[in-house]
Order: structure tokens, then sequence, then C-alpha cells
């Protein structure tokens, strides 16, 4: 079976709509150009491209503010500047000049003043400004970092998270056990429970903590903060990548809901993060649990409008970090709980309400795109908002949805749809505009019979300024997670536009496991790894071949990291001579190994059916390592060496697998990276490495 969906354009005939997030909506014809004398996209370019993010719309509904992150090259660093679009005109929108000294997190407060988070007086704290952002005003003059905040909803008091030890009495001991800690002389860390690292650092001993303080009439805090976590053991927001969607203030902002799990021993083995209710603001030390009834994941609490109504997200298995986030509401009089929309087969993402207080609105993996949903509380209705592409953020106004979209030939743009128009939605910002003049691959989606039978998606792209006739090499690229897509959506680590800008076809193929296409096709991966994954790459390599005559199948190298790293150590050993080349970055070689050397057990001991201990067979039902002695592919091996989430023992393992059999390989490891290459000179070795890794063995300078 084969489906198609046209979503890019690769020449200057479609420049307007590879520009444009929502290209695939469009019924405008191209005109006929010379698609030979358009530059093609490339890595080099996508390194230095601004990346729009955190859109947020002021009380009114007049207003979005929203932050684009810059490169700036020879600091080797990203900057982060704010702006300001005025929704009810056309004129462009206004980077605000407080952003010269540094700005991010901005924040409406409910009488339209706009907050912030900078680092302007030597540590991070809120700021404060107006909707010109000409000068600020310091609101928060706190001896350590403010890691996230939030306003309580009459704008009086500030929620901030700060990270405390948490067996101190109070700030002052924090501030002077971390300044003891900095002027030791020896450097033993010594630990008698996990974590002892977690994502790319170690733990120091602080936790994230909640302190909330009072804002007075000129914007300045007033008194002294109170610690209102105080005695919980564990993060708020949690580790590493929580937000301040991770709490809220009651609607009288008389206290505070935080989702937490609670570290005692076995914290890196559990999943049961709760709903949390301080008692008042006092900082008493005692906490009521919303959600005792359930053992796994709740998270993103949101109050409704009238205060009357809890909205939250929860899975309903322990320790499984991919299972689907169902809605739930809670009566906050009765405490009575009841599922909304039950029967949808896709999990949620962070909740809004509508300003009536019928309307969730979400968003969530769909078949390759990442859409928002309209969810009725009353009756379970869920309809799709948008159309293709990738949501990654948005907010409401009185009238309509602002959005941050991006596809496959578009990073980040703001975007307005009205709530029930049927009209396409309205461009608002144009971060990029030098993208309009530049040639992209022409990307289809394809469906074929996989694993079992079952419907698999996948995607080609053709190279930028594709000849009719001609075949092309091939990167086939394999997507981490595993719980993970490559869909319709915009990357600045595995990009598929910068493959085809070099003149490469990309096949990507969304193998069982991947998010998206129900909770069933998503469960099928664990404790099969190397099955029918495997079977879905080779079912739908063989098809994509068959299906797209320009495509080279003698020329292809398959390349991925994290999961994608651990299937092409995979491949090595049981897929031998289907390509040329391969590249690892930051890949599995013992899954056996993992279960003790990584971080998060919860994950290896979900997906491999238990402990290494009582459970080694599993571990070693689909172990690379056991199969080494079948390898002979040349292999580019990439790795962070501050990647705790696959140690750097993995890639060195299978350094050495390869060079000791004597197979061509080559080794790159960044040693100021995590699992993610993030610095943009790294970046630009990283894409050095790996496009002169495939022009040797698939492209021109292929021998």
């Amino acid at each position: 079976m084969r489906h198609r969906t046209l979503l890019t354009a690769a020449c200057a005939a479609l420049a307007l709509m590879a520009a444009n997030p929502v290209l695939a909506q469009s019924t405008a014809e191209p005109s006929l150009v010379d698609a030979a004398a358009v530059q093609p996209f490339g890595y080099e370019e996508m390194i230095e491209l601004n990346r729009l993010s955190d859109p947020q719309v002021s009380p009114d509904g007049r207003y979005v503010a929203y932050a684009v992150r810059a490169t700036d090259m020879a600091a080797n660093r990203g900057v982060t500047s704010l702006y300001i679009k005025d929704l009810e005109s056309d004129e462009a929108p206004r980077r605000l000049g407080i952003s010269d000294e540094g700005a991010n997190t901005a924040r409406w407060s409910p009488d339209g003043k706009l907050y912030f988070l900078s680092g302007r007086s030597g540590s991070s704290q809120v700021w404060v400004t107006d909707v010109q952002g000409v000068a600020a005003t310091q609101v928060t003059m706190l001896p350590t970092d403010v890691n996230a905040y939030r306003l309580s909803p009459q704008g009086d008091r500030l929620a901030m998270s700060l990270a405390v030890y948490p067996d101190c009495a109070d700030l002052a001991c924090s501030v002077a056990r971390a300044a003891e800690a900095a002027d030791r002389k020896s450097t033993g860390l010594v630990y008698d429970r996990m974590f002892v690292r977690h994502w790319d650092t170690w733990n120091d001993g602080t936790q994230n903590h909640l302190f909330v303080q009072s804002i007075g009439a000129s914007g300045a805090v007033e008194g002294d903060p109170v610690w209102v976590t105080k005695g919980f053991d564990g993060d708020t927001p949690s580790k590493p990548f929580g937000d301040e969607s991770d709490f809220t203030f009651t609607p009288d902002g008389q206290a505070i809901v935080f989702s937490a799990r609670q570290a005692g021993q076995s914290e890196p083995w559990s999943t049961n993060f709760e709903l949390w209710r301080t008692n008042g603001l006092s900082g008493d030390g005692t906490f009521e649990n919303l959600t005792a009834e359930n053992p796994a994941w709740d998270a993103g609490p949101v109050f409704s409008p009238d205060g009357k109504t809890l909205a939250y997200r929860a899975m309903a298995r322990p320790g499984f970090e991919a299972d689907k986030f169902e809605i739930f509401l809670k009566d906050v009089e009765t405490g009575q709980v009841r599922q909304v929309a039950g029967n949808w087969d896709r999990s949620a993402d962070s909740l809004q309400w509508s300003q009536d207080g019928t309307t969730l609105y979400t968003t969530a993996q769909d078949v390759g795109q990442v859409r928002i949903f309209a969810i009725d509380t009353r009756n379970g209705m869920v309809v799709p908002i948008t159309g293709p592409g990738h949501v990654s953020a948005f907010d409401l106004t009185p009238s309509g949805i602002v959005f941050a979209q991006d596809t496959l030939t578009a990073p980040s743009d703001l975007f307005f749809k009205t709530y029930r128009g049927r009209e396409m939605p309205r461009r608002l910002t144009e971060v990029n505009p030098e993208l309009a003049q530049r040639a992209f691959g022409e990307a289809e989606q394809f469906t074929f019979a996989g694993w079992n039978g079952e419907t698999v998606h996948g995607y080609v792209i053709k190279p930028a300024n594709y000849v009719e006739g001609q075949t092309y090499p091939v990167a086939f690229l394999i997507h981490g997670g595993p719980q993970g897509s490559f869909g319709n959506s915009w990357s600045f680590r595995w990009n598929p536009q910068s493959y085809a800008g070099a003149g490469y076809a990309v096949v990507m193929i969304d193998f069982h496991g991947s998010v998206g296409y129900g909770q069933a096709f998503t469960d099928a991966i664990s404790q099969h790894w190397g099955d029918r994954p495997l079977e879905d790459l080779q079912k739908g390599w063989a098809h994509a071949q068959e299906a797209y005559p320009f495509l080279d199948g003698d020329r292809a190298c398959a390349l991925g990291a994290s999961y994608g790293g651990y299937m092409i150590n995979w491949i090595a050993g049981n897929w031998q001579d289907s390509f040329k080349c391969l590249v690892n970055h930051d890949g599995v070689f013992d899954t056996f190994a993992m279960g003790y050397s990584t971080e998060e057990l919860w994950f290896t001991e979900w997906e491999n059916g238990g402990t290494p201990y009582e459970n080694a067979r599993e571990y070693q039902r689909f172990n690379p390592a056991n199969h080494v002695q079948k390898w002979r592919t040349p292999m580019l091996v990439i790795q962070g060496d501050r990647d705790f989430r696959v140690p750097t023992t993995q890639a060195l393992s299978t350094f050495t697998a390869l060079q000791r059999q004597g197979i061509e390989s080559r080794l790159l490891v960044f040693p100021d990276e995590n699992h993610w290459v993030l610095k943009p000179q790294n970046s630009l070795q990283w894409h050095n490495e790996v496009f002169g890794w495939l022009d040797k063995h698939i492209g021109d300078g292929a021998e």
C-alpha cells in the first residue's frame, strides 16, 4: 500500500510553502522555475538558524510574547531574546530592548506586566517590564539561581524553584554549604543512595524546592521567601527537564499543588510522581497526596477558570515512562475523580482550559504529526484543531489559539487559528526569512505491512533539486527513544533536510514502538528491541526501494542515536551487507551492562522485563555485544562523555569491537557534551564528521 502526502518543495517554485509550517494545508499552485539555480539548504546554515519557542499570550489577548534563540558561533553559545507581537496589528514583531542584557521565560501577570528571567545581576533572577520592554526592574534578589517560577492568579505572589540542600534549616544554610563545598580542597563525593548521577551531572546533594514571596505594590518582592516544600524528599520541578508546569497555585493563591516523586531509596526505578498539595503557604512540612490511589505517573495540574476542577494527566502502569497519559478531572470540593476521553488512543501533553471551562486543549503525537486537540470535558469528544506539522507549544486567546509549529521543511514560527474556523492559520512570524530562498527535498509519507502484518508508516525525502530519472545515495535514519518518532517535524540534531541538501535521499521508518499510532503500537517494542523493529526496518527499506526508483539501494548508510544507535549495533550483527556504512551516536552496545550503569533504571527494567540479576536471559536476548563476531560494515562511533544515560563505556566497547576485528571505524568523543550535541562548534564538527563519512562511503568521494 502506498500513501502520498506532499510536504515540501524542492525548488524556489515552492519557496513560500517551504517557509510555511502549514504548507501541507496550502492549495496554492507553484509556478515553474529552474530548480537547479536554487541553493540547497545545508547543515552549516541550519546550525545558525533562529529558534523560536515559548509563546505566551497577554491576559487581554492582544499580545503574544515569545523567545528567539540566535546562535553566536564566535562565542560558541546560544543567545535568547524576547519578542512581542501585537495580534491586532499587521506590524512586525518587536524585539524587546531588555533582551540586550539577557532575558528568557517571559510570563504575564494578571494586570499585563511582563515578568522574565535574566542573569544580568550575576545570577538567574526574576525581573519585570512593561509591554514596551525598554526598561526592567529586578523583582527577586535571592542568593541562588531561580530555576523556574510562577505567578499567583492574583499576581501578588511568586512561586520559585531553587536548588537547596533539603536537610538545611533555611536558605542561608544552603548558601553557606554551597560556598563551603566550593572552597573544599578534597574532591571526593560520597553517596548512600541513588541517584549518584543523572542525565549529565553528578548529584551534588541539592534538590529543587519551592519558595514563595509576596509582591508589593511597587512590583518588588516583600519579606523573606517561605520554603513551602520544606520537608518533602524530592524535586520540583523534576530533574532534568521539569519546568513550571510541574507546579501551580490554587485558585485562591493560598496553596500550591505540585507534581513530584518521593526520592527515598527507590527514585532511580520509580515513576510514581504524585500530585501534592501544600498546607497553605506556611512551609509547615505537611502535604496532602491528591493522587495516592495511582501508583504510576501523575503530572501537569491545571485548575479550571472557576477553580472548581483540577485537570491533570496520569499514566496507569508503574515503571513505564512511555505509557499513555490519560486525562482526569478532580472535583476540588468533593475529591471525586473522573476520566475524560478514555477511548482516545493518544497520549496527552500539557493541558489548557478554555475560558468557559468546558474544553481542554492539548497536543499529542498523531500518525507522524503533533497536533492540537480540543477535548470536550462534558462528553469526551476529541477534535483536532491543527493540520499536518509539529506543534511544539501553544497558548489561548479569547478568539483563538497562538501556536508554534514546525515541519520537515521549516523550523518553528508562530501562527494563529480561530477555535472553530476552517480558515488557513494566519502566520505571525518569520524568524528565518532566508529559508524562502533555499531548495528543500520533497517529502512523502508512505505505509507498508510491517511486523505481524500491521500498518507501519515512514517518510521518504528526495534530495534538494531532485532530477527525475536520476538515482541518489540514501541516508537511512533510525530514531531513538525507542518510543519516539521521525515524523513531520524540524530537528536541529537529526535534520533530514540537511542530508537532502547534501544530495542524499532520506528514508525514515516509524517502526513498532513509535509514538502517535496508538498505545498498543508503542507497547510492541518492550522486550522486543531486536526483532519487531528490525522486521519493520527491513520491510520498510525493501518497500521504499521498490516504490521509489530514485533510491540507490547499493549506496546507502544507516544512522541512528540512542536506541537508534543500539539498532545500528544490532544491524551490524543481524542485517549485514545491507548498508555500505553505519553511524552510531550514543548507542547501546551491551544491554546487560547498561542495566547496571545507566541512571534511570525504570527504563531498562521495563524494557527488559526486570533487573539484570532477575532476568539476565532477557537482557542477553537482543544484546548487540553477543553478535560482534559477525560485524563487517564500516562504522563511525560518536559519544558525549557527559552522557550518563548511555555511558561512554558503551561507545568505547563498540569501537574496541570494531578495531579489534580490523573493521574500518572512527571514534568521535565530545568531553563536554551529554546525550545531545548542544554547543554550536561541536555541532559543526559532528556534521563535518558524519557527512565526511557518508561522502567517503556512498557519496561523490566513495571509493
